[in-house]
């Protein structure tokens, strides 16, 4: 059995066994401890006033730039961090499946922490005041996977045991990976986060219904434990850290320089245990279904960033941050509910369990890729 309401929140999953949960984050990026700059795009993420007071210069600007040069450097390197952890947990298993629930959502929450600590209560209110793009991620998250989902089974004649899983995946809500992504890449982060807590609320209806439309299968979901879910492991730590850093500065000021060291490494870590302890379903059947997931989440990432750039003319940083909530779903979540639901034909969980491994690779890839362009306004 799964523990649905604990993996519906992460991006990540495998089975629920002898206490053990499989689920899983990745990356994100914006500064830790460096001022933000000024900026007014059409969607604004800040005030001007907010970002400029979001993080104070540190005493020693020489350290801070150096640590800063660093922290990009490690950052840009992600995909290898996220390739060489999940190489790791595929052929040793057994260093990183020890990992329990509780320590699991122990390491989310401390993620989510260190998220909230470069946020500020502006951020917020000002993704709030302009409504339009967490409805458009909304929009794009449950009509373009679903929609590529289904196409691409069609196209590829996927026998019906996998186009149900690849369907029941691309149906799913984002997942914490989205904000660490985010992260990385110079996205909205409080949008991001807005993003995937409104994707994760509508999930209770939107994923059985899509999942019934498209795949003609009832998936039924545990809405309740999808909404706790999202309040423990997204909000009460991420807004915990806002509140840290707009009324505890200084302390925040004494360890933010090494916040994004601990961000990448928890990052690292809690997307290879998933793979440890789904290695044996990935080593039967993952090879067939690559390419299929590939391009799943391939269109996604690549259509969730036209959509709003040349529809809706919205700034870099909003379609940056659409993309990456587009292209990555919850694969917890969509692993979870095939090993519930679909028990007695395990190649219903295939596509999720390689989308494991596939969707943190490419959304990293494409997160240090936007770094690399440096950081927009």
């Amino acid at each position: 059995m799964v523990l649905i309401a604990m993996e519906a929140g992460l991006c990540l999953a495998g089975p629920y066994r002898g206490g053990r949960s499989v689920s899983n984050p990745s990356g994100r990026g914006a500064r830790f401890f460096a001022p933000r700059a000024t900026r007014r795009p059409a969607w604004a993420v800040a005030s001007a006033s907010a970002s400029a007071s979001a993080s104070p210069p540190p005493s020693s600007p020489s350290s801070a730039s150096q640590l800063e040069k660093l922290s990009n450097g490690v950052q840009l390197l992600f995909p290898v961090w996220a390739l060489l952890s999940a190489t790791t947990a595929y052929n040793f298993p057994g260093s990183l499946n020890w990992m329990t629930t509780a320590q699991f959502e122990q390491g989310v929450g401390i993620l989510m922490l260190s998220m909230g600590l470069s946020l500020t209560l502006d951020d917020f209110r000002q993704c709030l005041k302009q409504p339009i793009p967490i409805l458009l991620g909304f929009v794009c998250q449950y009509s373009v996977l679903p929609i590529l989902a289904f196409t691409i089974s069609r196209l590829m004649s996927l026998p019906p045991s996998v186009a149900i899983g690849m369907i029941l995946l691309g149906s799913c809500p984002g997942g914490q990976a989205s904000n660490v992504a985010t992260f990385v890449a110079h996205g909205n982060v409080s949008l991001s986060v807005l993003m995937t807590t409104v994707s994760t609320m509508g999930a209770a209806v939107m994923t059985p219904l899509l999942s019934t439309l498209l795949a003609g299968r009832y998936v039924p979901i545990d809405g309740v434990g999808l909404a706790l879910s999202t309040v423990q492991l997204v909000l009460i730590p991420t807004l915990l850290g806002l509140t840290l850093n707009e009324y505890a500065r200084k302390q925040v000021d004494v360890i933010r320089p090494i916040m994004p060291f601990v961000a990448l490494f928890l990052t690292v870590v809690l997307c290879a245990v998933p793979v440890a302890q789904v290695q044996p379903v990935l080593a039967v059947s993952g090879a067939a279904v690559i390419l299929p997931v590939v391009l799943l989440h391939g269109f996604g990432y690549l259509l969730g960033y036209l959509l709003p750039k040349a529809a809706f003319g919205m700034d870099e940083k909003t379609s940056r941050t659409v993309s990456i909530e587009t292209g990555m779903q919850s694969a917890a979540l969509a692993y979870g509910l095939s090993v519930k639901h679909f028990a007695s034909d395990a190649l219903v969980s295939v596509p999720a369990s390689v989308s494991i491994v596939i969707m943190v690779w490419m959304g990293a890839a494409l997160a240090a890729f936007w770094r690399m362009q440096g950081d927009v306004h």
